[in-house]
């Protein structure tokens, strides 16, 4: 069956602070090379799905930079990967939720003859299979597969959605907004329906004031009985950034060799723009034990326990300890920077001294400098 996809870039940007002032969540950088849309792009097109809408607000200038021509992900753009920004439809750009920026991708919809879509965030970060997703999904007979995760549901976070399995793994409650307790699994805002369906829906309820995917479309429609439901269970890697918090927990999490393992070394491979430099310069006393490192870095002080992007200059006698440095930025002569998420081209002053909490980590913006 024919399949295609539909991205959303930027629907939690409110929830990402600083991270998604000049940017999409899309297009926020992870794990010292990537940017969180490489993810989803690259299930996709592992799963040879080539017709990818990417829904859009504002801010998307960097990551239209990021995929260029997407030939890194083996996809054209503008013959099969579009971009859907809201004012293609006269929309006016403040999305509501899902349903409402999904209208972007109505005319896309009507013209495409794929039987079935696949809906998709980048805040998800995972390696899956789509083909065998969109499979179980026929096999089921469902209308709609909900792909979700065990393990992630504590009590106290409040989930998007949040679903319980009965004993013979079918779907026993469906919960919007819920705080969760650990025997329910939480979706992972991957949703495969059948295209007609989807349209069915989009004219049905956006006009009517309903704008939420899973609040007025599944959770109302399951309990009507108008809609049958299938859970996929995803028992791999998952990382949900849904906030500046998680970003920098799942970003250190990258330190663990088995979660590197799940995301990185599997049998789908995750592709992002190639940018090579020449490999990190060490200086007589640099080191970076426990780091994630890109190249083209200049380390003459010590990076310990973080993740550093590429062109990152950390001088003599600087210390960064369990932090997030993206690309271009500089570490003064003696500077300490602890529990901190620099962004892009940020510059510490010598002797400067920035200290965060794991809790609450840093955040300094965008080519500022401290």
């Amino acid at each position: 069956m024919d399949t295609m996809g539909i991205i959303f870039s930027n629907i939690y940007d409110n929830n990402m602070g600083e991270l998604t002032h000049f940017r999409t969540s899309g297009s926020i950088p992870f794990g010292s090379r990537y940017r969180q849309i490489d993810f989803i792009l690259s299930n996709m097109a592992n799963s040879r799905i080539r017709n990818i809408g990417i829904v859009t607000k504002y801010n998307y200038r960097s990551l239209m930079d990021h995929l260029g021509n997407c030939e890194e992900w083996d996809l054209q753009l503008g013959d099969g990967v579009r971009f859907l920004p809201p004012f293609a439809t006269g929309h006016t750009g403040a999305y509501h939720g899902k349903l409402e920026a999904l209208q972007t991708a109505l005319p896309v919809l009507q013209r495409s003859d794929s039987d079935y879509v696949v809906l998709a965030d980048t805040t998800v970060l995972c390696t899956i299979n789509l083909a065998w997703v969109v499979e179980e999904h026929i096999k089921s007979g469902c209308d709609v597969t909900v792909v979700a995760k065990a393990g992630k549901a504590d009590g106290v976070r409040r989930q998007t959605l949040a679903v319980k399995l009965d004993e013979n793994g079918k779907l026993a409650d469906l919960a919007v907004d819920y705080c969760a307790p650990e025997d329910y699994l939480v979706g992972m805002s991957i949703f495969i329906i059948s295209r007609e369906k989807l349209i069915s829906i989009i004219r049905e309820l956006v006009p009517h004031g309903k704008y939420h995917f899973e609040r007025d479309f599944l959770l109302s429609f399951y309990n009507e009985g108008k809609i049958s439901l299938n859970v996929y269970p995803f028992h791999n890697v998952a990382l949900f950034n849904e906030s500046v918090e998680s970003y920098y927990a799942n970003s250190m999490s990258l330190l663990k060799e088995d979660v590197r393992h799940s995301l990185f070394q599997s049998e789908i491979p995750i592709y992002t723009k190639v940018r090579d430099a020449v490999p990190t310069l060490f200086g007589e006393n640099g080191e970076a034990p426990n780091c994630i490192l890109a190249d083209g870095c200049h380390i003459f002080g010590k990076a310990e326990n973080s993740v550093i992007f590429r062109e990152v200059e950390i001088d003599e006698g600087a210390l960064v300890q369990d932090s997030i440095v993206m690309q271009g930025c500089r570490i003064g002569a003696g500077a300490t920077v602890r529990y901190a998420i620099l962004d892009k081209n940020v510059s510490i002053r010598a002797g400067a001294v920035l200290l965060g909490t794991p809790e609450h980590p840093l955040v300094i913006n965008k080519g500022d400098t401290v």
